[in-house]
């Protein structure tokens, strides 16, 4: 995206499968791999939905997704959509050494290269940048970056085009967030930010749209911002 849309939606999906779990050591030892409900259920269901209200999204996914889910991938890729990059493993970036920060970019976009996938932009797990981040993905040839954060803005070639965690719907779903815990909640704060104007990231999570109500309110928050105002690629 370049910084000439200052206003408009970006609509984006974070996580994919067990990845996350995985890294935390949450993930049982007898438990398989590559199987996941939110890659062979949820994901299925939210392309369905985005061909059926005609918009396009950006699916920010961990690097050992390719390893484990590469056909998924692919089918984000072929729908039209775009696979941007979330880490390899969700690694809370803020707390890593330039070196590992490389290292995991590097590997990550060898991975997806491998499946003729060429990410162009980067949201950090956890929200947070390093001061390495921006310079190392300039280096890398990533367009955008976007953290958590309130303002658009472009650094040193990179566009920031962040997120508020009032519109994410973990905010509402997961313990440990502020927000409270309502579907509907999260579909008044998103309405409420489509009317004040200027850009919104939009961000969703696919093992977060079950029970049927969270994908119901979805469905009604991309209607809205469809019809409502102009929808960005973020890149």
């Amino acid at each position: 995206m370049r910084l000439r849309h200052r206003a408009g939606t970006g609509l984006s999906f974070d996580n994919l499968g067990e990845v996350t779990a995985l890294a935390r050591g949450q993930w049982p030892a007898d438990a398989p791999v590559g199987e996941h409900w939110s890659v062979t259920r949820a994901l299925p269901r939210l392309l369905a939905l985005l061909d059926e209200v005609d918009l396009k999204a950006t699916f920010f996914v961990e690097g050992l997704n390719a390893e484990l889910y590469p056909d998924a991938l692919r089918a984000i890729d072929a729908a039209g959509h775009e696979v941007a990059f979330h880490g390899w493993r969700h690694e809370p970036w803020g707390d890593l050494e330039p070196a590992r920060e490389r290292e995991l970019f590097e590997h990550g976009l060898d991975r997806l290269g491998a499946l003729g996938l060429r990410p162009v932009g980067f949201r950090p797990p956890g929200g947070e940048l390093n001061a390495a981040t921006i310079p190392l993905l300039r280096e890398l040839g990533f367009t955008y970056c976007s953290p958590a954060g309130e303002t658009v803005e472009e650094r040193d070639g990179i566009a920031i085009l962040p997120f508020r965690w009032e519109l994410v719907d973990a905010w509402y779903y997961l313990p440990g967030f502020d927000g409270p815990s309502s579907p509907a909640a999260l579909r008044e704060a998103v309405f409420d930010a489509l009317d004040a104007g200027g850009y919104v990231t939009l961000l969703f999570h696919p093992f977060l749209t079950e029970p049927e109500e969270r994908l119901d309110v979805l469905r009604e928050v991309l209607e809205r911002a469809r019809d409502a105002r102009p929808m960005r690629d973020l890149v």
